[in-house]
């Protein structure tokens, strides 16, 4: 079993490799942002994934914020919104041969982490990307969480949300990282659950509302793990 779910993993990471290719190609073929809506769509066909959707996503979104489980949460949003995703990445992220420039061509956002100068570029760059009605896309953990409990939050999150008065919408992603892991090598397919949250627009007199919002997308998490079997 552990045999057929390593040969599994190798055949999604290749797919995952040839979709990133075809996106680096057509990129400039293709108006915005279909290279990348078809390079994800391409990778959850072929490696038979499926996604079930609660919730109602808000056409009037600028930012989304979803916990980070794994490689295929990109893919999972990318294909069920038709937003135009600007994706805040950590700048190491960019520098990788090949991969970089899957984040570089349609302009995401790269942050240094521990950096003031990063922040104030952070700010300049979501400023931009708001101007042209992309939505930003952000996981607030800032790296994957390998178990049921998420991270705590990082505060760029409510940085950019607080200075722009960013219309915010949660998305509790179920158990991602059962199905695609990086570090043990291990695939199989199976079903990811995206949960939509109400949106609300950020408010910086609240200086709680990003550890509040941790709390909130935790106990959705929770009570999806104890009440649906499926998602476990």
């Amino acid at each position: 079993m552990k045999i057929f779910a390593h040969i599994s993993w190798l055949f999604a990471t290749i797919v995952i490799a040839i979709s990133l290719t075809i996106m680096i190609i057509t990129f400039y073929m293709l108006p915005r942002p279909y290279s990348r809506k078809f390079s994800a769509w391409l990778i959850r066909t072929a490696i038979f994934f499926r996604i079930e959707v609660e919730g109602k996503e808000d056409s009037d979104a600028q930012m989304f914020l979803l916990n980070h489980q794994s490689d295929l949460d990109i893919v999972v949003l990318e294909t069920i919104t038709k937003r135009d995703i600007a994706w805040v990445a950590k700048k190491e992220l960019f520098e990788i041969p090949f991969f970089g420039l899957a984040l570089k061509l349609p302009q995401d956002i790269a942050v240094e982490r521990e950096s003031k100068t990063s922040l104030i570029k952070l700010l300049k760059d979501a400023k931009h990307v708001l101007k042209t009605n992309r939505a930003i896309a952000m996981f607030p953990e800032g790296t994957r969480s390998t178990k049921d409990v998420m991270l705590p939050f990082k505060s760029g999150a409510k940085i950019v949300a607080d200075a722009n008065k960013l219309r915010v919408q949660p998305v509790v992603l179920m158990q991602s990282g059962k199905y695609y892991n990086t570090k043990k090598f291990y695939y199989k397919p199976g079903r990811i659950k995206a949960i939509f949250l109400e949106s609300f627009i950020a408010d910086k007199s609240d200086e709680n509302w990003l550890s509040d919002l941790r709390i909130k997308m935790q106990k959705v998490y929770n009570d999806e793990l104890a009440n649906n079997p499926s998602s476990r």
